[in-house]
């Protein structure tokens, strides 16, 4: 039910991810006249960034793209960019469109004009923004926050069994088992959605294997894999460490949880900015120590329920001393953390980064409070112990355990309530508390971690002011068949960009009946323009392992295009449907 209610909250509750880079600088600058053709396109931006295959487009006056070179890092340099330009460029105004992820893994996007020699009469219309596919985004930001949750009960469960020694360790396999699948499933997903998350597409073009290479060259492909390795390693050695000393253990253990943690510092804020040693060390500790309070918490619960043999004060005792150190690192690591994200006070209050992170200090707050009454009413409930009965610290956060009070009572009145019942009934309330407040405050992270810090917005205001262009805006077109056969209808969604005269790309996507991906063995689009005499022309689309594309579409007259769209369902079933399409220049 509790894992149902976070799922829950997560689903609802997810704020929209923040790019970390900013394009600090161009050459060309944006809307500059040159008197003759640039030999490159040169982008500074305020942070490393990786680059993509289509990193820049660039159109010309006529609206047509401009063929160009791979681009690279210019002279070694992390945070610049560069593409060389065709020699025998003509006078007017260009557009440049970029889309690159920063050292976060976010990807970030935008675009820019310049004009060589004179600008061009008629300026370039304004672009429609497909920097992001919702679809994508939204199983991508899912993917991220059911990892978060994952590695907090895989840790914590594990620090729990390790360090606190529970008589009965038999509830804990469970969500030992179901935090290292839960991972392992969706950092897998979150690698196969990688590609298609950072190029804006549909999630159906997570199937093209030829993606993988650029994927895996990235620093958060590289940290992903980096984390389904290290998840297969630990299955592997794990039936080696069961004949194994607690010690060596628990020394695996640490190491195992230090290098899970490392593969979220390395892609995300700390790994940008500045200090940043220093931040992912400070990244790392309050991973664990979150891991640890929040999955400690969680285990400690299922054990007070499900343990045949009730966990003794020593088990308490422990994690309780454990529960404060783990509070200790994240305010030490979080207040660290908040000064290098705000920047200044004022950001507290005057960004989503600032407005985000006084919310998780609000809960934060409340969850120590809790921790300080749970640990009273623990003790109240404990009080009327018959002879020699010891009282436990709160489990939780408010700070180490008190000595054992020992009272002596003379009598005990036949109505008493036996004190191992009150204990118990006492810690399972404080426990289930403290673990509902620090869900809170998990959720709160997560969005946390996909806000832009205050600070990089702060340098991102000093960009350079409009990164606005011409861009021509991709069209998107729906079009559903029926071959009139059982199971043989659906829609196809077909997206080409810029869908204007000259070259173009077009991407198909089939989906069947229900609306579920479909695979058909055949695809095919023609073009005609029927008032010019022109065509049929073949797109010539090829199946890319989930959808089929082309990048080789060349329209060359602008007018009122047919558009024959052939959908072959099976050997011998197959429909052909017809759509006017509308190309410009």
């Amino acid at each position: 039910m509790l894992l149902g209610t976070l799922l829950v909250l997560l689903l609802a509750g997810a704020a929209p991810a923040s790019a970390h880079a900013a394009l600090r600088a161009s050459d060309p600058e944006d809307g500059s006249v040159v008197r003759t053709a640039p030999a490159h396109i040169t982008l500074t931006f305020t942070e490393s960034v990786g680059l993509l295959e289509d990193s820049f487009r660039i159109y010309g006056p006529d609206n047509r793209r401009v063929h160009m070179e791979e681009p690279e890092h210019a002279a070694g340099a992390a945070d610049t960019a560069r593409a060389a330009l065709p020699r025998d460029l003509d006078e007017g105004t260009y557009t440049v469109a970029w889309r690159v992820v920063s050292a976060d893994s976010h990807p970030v996007s935008g675009a820019f004009t310049f004009s060589i020699g004179k600008p061009s009469p008629t300026p370039p219309a304004a672009p429609q923004d497909h920097a992001e596919h919702p679809v994508t985004k939204s199983l991508y930001d899912t993917g991220r926050y059911l990892a978060y949750i994952a590695a907090a009960l895989l840790i914590g469960t594990a620090a729990f069994a390790a360090l606190c020694r529970p008589p009965d360790t038999g509830p804990l396999r469970a969500p030992l088992l179901f935090g290292w699948w839960t991972l392992l499933v969706t950092t897998a997903a979150l690698l196969v959605l990688r590609s298609p998350y950072e190029k804006g597409a549909s999630p159906a073009t997570a199937l093209d294997v030829s993606a993988f290479p650029d994927t895996l060259s990235g620093r958060p492909g590289m940290a992903l894999l980096a984390r389904v390795l290290l998840l297969l390693t630990a299955a592997l050695l794990l039936p080696v460490l069961r004949h194994r000393t607690l010690r060596t253990r628990v020394t695996a253990g640490a190491a195992f949880s230090v290098a899970l943690a490392l593969t979220w510092a390395s892609a995300e804020h700390a790994s940008a900015g500045i200090q940043v040693p220093v931040a992912m060390t400070s990244s790392v500790l309050h991973l664990l120590a979150m891991a640890a309070w929040l999955g400690g918490l969680t285990a400690l619960l299922l054990t007070l329920h499900r343990a045949k043999t009730p966990p003794p004060y020593d088990t308490v005792a422990r994690f309780s001393r454990l529960a404060f150190t783990s509070v200790t690192v994240l305010v030490l690591t979080g207040a660290y953390q908040s000064w290098r994200g705000l920047g200044s006070w004022s950001a507290l209050t005057g960004t989503a980064y600032g407005r985000t992170l006084a919310v998780k200090l609000a809960a934060t707050v409340f969850l120590l409070l809790a921790a300080a009454l749970s640990r009273r009413w623990t003790a109240l409930l404990a009080r009327p112990a018959v002879a020699e009965e010891r009282v436990p610290a709160l489990v939780g956060a408010s700070g180490p355990p008190p000595e054992p009070r020992t009272t002596h009572v003379t009598t005990a009145p036949p109505e008493a309530v036996g004190p191992e019942a009150v204990h118990r009934r006492a810690l399972r309330r404080s426990v289930l508390a403290e673990v509902v407040v620090a869900v809170a405050v998990l959720l709160v992270t997560t969005v946390l971690t996909g806000t832009l810090p205050s600070r990089a917005e702060a340098e991102a205001a000093k960009a350079p002011a409009p990164q606005v262009a011409g861009l021509p805006g991709a069209q998107a077109l729906t079009v559903p068949y029926d071959t009139g056969t059982p199971g043989g209808s659906g829609t196809v969604q077909l997206t080409m960009d810029p869908g204007r005269v000259g070259e173009n790309g077009l991407q198909a996507v089939v989906f069947g009946p229900q609306g579920a991906l479909s695979f058909v063995p055949e695809l095919r689009v023609t073009f005609t323009l029927p008032s010019k005499d022109v065509g049929p022309i073949d797109a010539g689309l090829t199946d890319r392992g989930g959808y089929w594309a082309t990048n080789d579409l060349t329209l060359p007259l602008e007018g009122a295009w047919t558009m024959k769209l052939t959908v072959r369902v099976s050997d011998i079933d197959q429909v052909t449907v017809e759509r006017g399409v509308r190309i410009g220049r």
